[in-house]
């Protein structure tokens, strides 16, 4: 047959039958895998035969496109419902998490658990010598030398004359044949003694070269015995310093909890910070804060960022569009968008001063000032705002008196004498009730340094105070820009600060302090170290190490991951000719300098 319409959903057996001598019929079995059908064609032409069997192919295939579109489209359907309910469900729950965001803090316990701070994590990382055994396995024993054999040496006996009965007779006769084969005798012992030895020092040598074999591969073995135990070594003082580091941690976790309970200062803020931190929100939300504590009037001021209005989630509802095979979403309107950010702000802050009292287990907070700030778009006029939009502070003993699962969130907010819009949703400003103090006694008056730099000036080997006064400057443009500021500490530099910074942005500003290093050195991991503690005592939210000189890999590693900023030689002249100043860095002419040298 000459059929040529294939497919792999086709599959035919054909044969030819013969009925008659001059009468021959063409027959063909044939099946569509697809529909699961099959058919039995006859003819007496084969063209024609093929023809049927291409036409029954083609109105088979056209069927099979129609199951499988209908199947596709079944389970298209089914996708985009099942798609059009998870959303559904997705957005419920998110509906509800910020609906419930009063709600849920009340069915927790805030205050900080300071075991769960500890970290009682074993040291994971194997003994390296656990595979010492299997390492040693794959070295294997070199194979003992098969010996070459020599065999017996020639006896006398199988080299006896023979002799014959003349022989016997005549002496001569067997003298001669005795003769002979004592001399055949000594040639085979000759030759046997000459292969005997060649054997032994063929053996000899076999046997050398099998000591030295083993000799190499015990010194293997001990080599690899020296690798192993100076590898457990090294695990033996990295368990160490694992468990050193353990025990320091949750020592100092102990010391923050005591001196916690006897309301230090410090302690009362991070306890705050640790309760705020652990408070969770729909992801939307953003989470940041500034807290301040005054131990004199136990009052607490939170500086807290709130969601806008665009960060509310509006989706409701995801249904499955058939007759047009699209997803169709269900929104808020604006009204209720608006209706809704004003009850998330009103819980937020009373469930924000809920968790601080709560968690205040220690009795060092009498009152809280809360101020929830928002960075939003003003719709009037187009620009970005970040506006302070409720004001509120309440006493410990008031607020614990009510009962807020059955509290309406905004008249609760009121009743405190709260301030804020009628309209929060419109981010309208008021006035903070307070706000945190800037002002810091280490402070003294500053002086401008930079206009008297000239472009060969040697930072290096600058009086130090002056370069302090430089940074202050520089970074004091750096931060203008923003509306924040810079002040220097006193020259005895108390708490390891050089200056401070203070940058009005809620979410990535805060109290930023700032250390100068003028070494000719690289700086260690050490002042690094320093910083972070200062950072961690002055509550601060970021610190910034500036240096003439550059850093070692242990300081950049202790950096990473926290609110620290090493800037180098480098990034310092940068910055100078950021703002207009151009001068050098020569560390080793600053060294001769030090030194005396010209």
């Amino acid at each position: 047959m000459s059929y040529n319409y294939s497919s792999s959903l086709h599959e035919i057996d054909e044969y030819t039958e013969y009925t008659r001598s001059y009468d021959t019929r063409y027959i063909a079995e044939i099946r569509h895998l697809g529909l699961g059908t099959y058919r039995i064609l006859k003819d007496l032409d084969s063209y024609i035969l093929d023809k049927k069997v291409e036409a029954q192919f083609v109105k088979w295939d056209d069927q099979w496109h129609r199951t499988d579109q209908r199947k596709k489209a079944t389970v298209e359907k089914e996708i985009n419902l099942n798609l059009a309910e998870e959303r559904t469900l997705e957005a419920k729950s998110i509906q509800d998490s910020v609906n419930n965001i009063l709600l849920h803090t009340l069915e927790i316990d805030d205050a900080v658990n300071w075991e769960s701070l500890k970290d009682h994590r074993e040291f994971k990382v194997p003994n390296p010598s656990n595979s010492l055994n299997s390492e040693l396995k794959k070295i294997k024993d070199p194979n003992p030398p098969i010996s070459r054999s020599n065999g017996n040496p020639p006896q006398k006996e199988s080299f006896k004359a023979s002799l014959s009965i003349l022989d016997r007779i005549i002496p001569s006769f067997r003298v001669k044949k005795e003769g002979k084969a004592e001399v055949e005798f000594q040639n085979a012992f000759f030759t046997w003694e000459k292969a005997a030895q060649e054997t032994k020092s063929h053996n000899q040598a076999l046997q050398k070269e099998f000591e030295k074999k083993v000799s190499e591969v015990e010194e293997e073995r001990n080599k690899l015995k020296e690798k192993f135990d100076a590898l457990e070594r090294e695990w033996e003082s990295e368990k160490g310093r694992y468990y050193q580091l353990q025990l320091e941690h949750n020592n100092k976790i102990d010391h923050l909890k005591e001196k916690y309970l006897k309301c230090d200062q410090q302690a009362v803020i991070e306890n705050c910070e640790l309760v705020l931190n652990n408070s969770e929100y729909p992801d939307s939300f953003p989470k940041d804060f500034e807290i301040d504590y005054n131990p004199e009037s136990k009052i607490l001021l939170v500086e807290y960022v709130l969601p806008s209005p665009a960060q509310i989630p509006t989706l409701l509802e995801v249904k499955y569009i058939a007759t047009k095979k699209e997803l169709k979403e269900s929104h808020l309107s604006e009204a209720q968008v608006a209706k809704i950010y004003d009850e998330t702000i009103y819980k937020i802050t009373l469930r924000t001063i809920h968790e601080l009292f709560e968690a205040d287990k220690a009795e060092a907070i009498d009152a809280i000032i809360f101020n929830g700030w928002v960075e939003a778009v003003n719709k009037a006029t187009g620009k970005l705002v970040n506006n302070c939009i409720v004001s509120i502070q309440t006493r410990k003993d008031e607020f614990l008196e009510i009962e807020l699962a059955n509290v309406d969130p905004k008249t609760c907010f009121k009743n405190l004498k709260g301030i804020g819009s009628s309209k929060l949703s419109g981010i309208v400003a008021v006035q903070p009730i307070a706000q945190i103090n800037k002002e810091d006694k280490r402070f003294v008056s500053s002086y401008d340094v930079a206009d008297k730099i000239n472009e060969g000036d040697n930072l290096a080997s600058m009086d130090w105070e002056d370069f302090e006064h430089l940074l202050r400057e520089i970074f004091g443009k750096e931060f203008n820009s923003n509306g924040g500021e810079v002040k220097v500490t006193q020259a005895s530099r108390d708490g390891g600060v050089d200056a401070v910074a203070f940058d009005p942005d809620p979410i990535r500003g805060g109290k930023i302090v700032i250390q100068a290093k003028r070494y000719t050195n690289t700086v260690g991991v050490a002042a690094v170290r320093d910083l972070y503690g200062t950072v961690l005592n002055e509550g601060a939210t970021k610190g910034i190490l500036v240096t003439t000189a550059d850093y070692g890999p242990d300081a950049y590693e202790f950096a990473r991951n926290k609110p620290i900023t090493l800037m180098n030689g480098s990034n310092l002249l940068y910055l100078l000719e950021k703002h207009g100043h151009k001068a050098r860095i020569d560390l080793a002419e600053a060294k001769r300098i030090q030194k005396g040298i010209s």
